[in-house]
Order: structure tokens, then sequence, then C-alpha cells
């Protein structure tokens, strides 16, 4: 089995789409009007407008209600990363901080409220684990 996407819902796809390009540095490939994908080596970004929903079945999700889903950005340089993002995010929930499992994390939130966080691991024992994964 495999994690294929994580998929956000959003009532304006184009504004999720331009702050999702505008933090990370990728290009979105848009498969549809309603859909959006930001790809990397180690997953898929998707997101989809709030007119979809019906078709995943009658409330199944519900735009701006996350309070319980972090999104997770393997970055260089967490605290590069904060001054990048100084006119991108509204909202800084925690300036970058060491944490004691070894990364050094930056919170924001997006536009629609969910809670990203952009870490490096700093630890060698977190370096370690994302050996495997560090950005090309």
């Amino acid at each position: 089995m495999q994690l294929a996407a994580t998929r956000i819902i959003t009532d304006d796809v184009d504004a999720l789409v331009a702050f999702y390009e505008s933090a990370t540095g990728l290009t979105a490939e848009r498969l549809h009007p309603l859909f959006a994908e930001l790809r990397t080596a180690s997953g898929t970004l998707a997101i989809a407008s709030s007119a979809t929903v019906p078709l995943l079945g009658d409330d199944a999700a519900e735009a701006h209600a996350n309070r319980s889903v972090t999104l997770d950005f393997l970055v260089d340089d967490v605290d590069s990363t904060r001054t990048a993002l100084q006119d991108v995010v509204d909202e800084f929930v925690k300036e970058p901080t060491d944490m004691p499992w070894g990364n050094r994390s930056l919170l924001v939130r997006d536009p629609d409220g969910n809670l990203i966080n952009f870490f490096a691991p700093i630890s060698e024992a977190a370096q370690a684990r994302f050996a495997s994964t560090a950005q090309e």
C-alpha cells in the first residue's frame, strides 16, 4: 500500500493553489478547473473544490473545517523559509522552534486555516530518519 495523495477541499481552488505554489515553489498541475495537484518525490498535495463533495457522498467533506491534520513539508532551512513566507502567509502559528524530537519547525496556516509545518531535521537521529527523503 502507498499513500498517493493528501487532498484539501476548498471553496476557492485558485486562491489555495496560488498560496501553495508561492509557499512551496512548486507548480500545480490543473487537471480540471475544480482540481489541482502539487507533486513531490514523496507525495502529492491535491486541492479540490467544495463543488466536488457531492461526488464523494453527501456531506463527506467540508471546506475550512480542519482542526486535526497538519501538512508537513521538509525544507532545507526553516529560518530561510520563514523569511520567504513573510509576504505569503497571513497567520504564523509558531515561529521557528527546535522540537524535542529533533526537528526545527515553523507552523503556519494556509488561507483555509489548515495547519502547515515547514520543518528541517537538526539532530543526528532526525537527519537519519529523513535521509532517504532528502530534497533533490
